[in-house]
């Protein structure tokens, strides 16, 4: 049967299930717990039993000092709960609580999206993963050719890591995706950057605008909110500059078509060569007439982003209510 995590002092909430860690059903669940190896080895997901039962299911070679073990110290990679528990235990929720990681990862797949635009999976080692909050990005880099690029999956599988690289003229790290990358071939990983993330802080209704492969945070914030049984409705609106630019449609419409609280609409720019903000907040405000209840998040091209920003508080949403990412 599973146990209820109750977390203090942040209050997260989430359930284990057979034997999987504390740890592991944390992040499954989208709670963004501080942790290093995920191995028994680095002591970062110490957390203390303040009540209920554990059992150790793991080696560690972590030691704590004998104070700490009689106050009830634990590792979360080690244990799993036998009972419901209450833990102190640290959670991230702001960008500059996770610290900078350098991982050499291995490609899992490659896998075309459009004739522009590649799937690239990586896959971290077992000992090393990625942590990272949804919405953020890393360096990707194979010797000299290097590029940034917005993390495309959930934090919530912190080892196999999604992204959508576009064929750019002069990305020489894109070239290598689109020419002579393969499986099995190692990319370093650099990172994580960016504050494009999630606010857990005020539970409103979450508004998603992505421009062409802005879609990739998006995405990630998408899943992030889904695994933290997000209560409110979430709202996306996905411009594309091609017919066939909506790479993903069938991932959303297999969303909307599960989630009560997901809705997507997808656009076509009129002018392909400069899409205009306008056309979504049309969309936008035919549904939504007050916008000062949406939380929301925008990712595109400068030129989009910024402007829709703008137009988004002339139509009264509030600045601090507003998250963009150039991608």
């Amino acid at each position: 049967m599973p146990f209820q995590v109750r977390l203090l002092p942040s209050g997260h909430v989430f359930e284990v299930v057979g034997h999987d860690t504390l740890l592991e059903a944390a992040l499954r669940a989208g709670v963004a717990i501080n942790y290093g190896c995920s191995s028994g080895n680095c002591g970062l997901c110490r957390a203390r039993l303040l009540s209920g039962q554990v059992e150790r299911t793991r080696h560690q070679d972590y030691v704590f000092p004998e104070a700490e073990k009689s106050q009830g110290w634990l590792l979360m990679c080690a244990h799993t709960a036998a009972s419901d528990v209450v833990l102190e235990a640290g959670v991230a929720t702001r960008a500059d609580e996770i610290q900078f990681q350098e991982i050499v990862a291995r490609v899992k797949a490659i896998t075309p999206l459009t004739d522009k635009v590649r799937l690239l999976h990586l896959q971290t080692p077992r000992s090393q993963r990625l942590r990272f909050l949804a919405g953020q990005s890393v360096a990707l880099a194979v010797g000299d050719d290097a590029g940034v690029y917005a993390i495309a999956s959930c934090p919530c599988d912190d080892r196999n890591l999604q992204f959508h690289v576009r064929n750019l003229p002069d990305d020489r790290f894109a070239a290598r995706v689109f020419g002579g990358m393969k499986v099995g071939d190692s990319v370093t990983v650099y990172g994580p950057v960016g504050d494009f993330v999630l606010r857990q802080d005020a539970r409103r209704p979450l508004l998603f605008i992505a421009c062409n492969s802005g879609f990739a945070p998006i995405k990630s914030l998408l899943e992030h909110a889904v695994s933290l049984e997000w209560a409110q409705p979430l709202y996306l609106y996905w411009l594309a500059t091609v017919a066939g630019g909506h790479y993903l449609s069938n991932w959303c419409r297999s969303w909307e078509d599960a989630l009560d609280q997901f809705h997507y609409r997808e656009l076509l720019a009129e002018n392909l060569e400069d899409p205009n903000p306008d056309e979504v907040l049309t969309a936008i405000l035919a549904e939504h007439a007050d916008l000062s209840r949406f939380q929301a998040y925008v990712a595109g091209p400068q030129g989009f982003a910024s402007r829709a920003c703008a137009r988004l508080m002339e139509q009264g949403l509030p600045a601090g209510q507003l998250a963009a990412a150039v991608v």
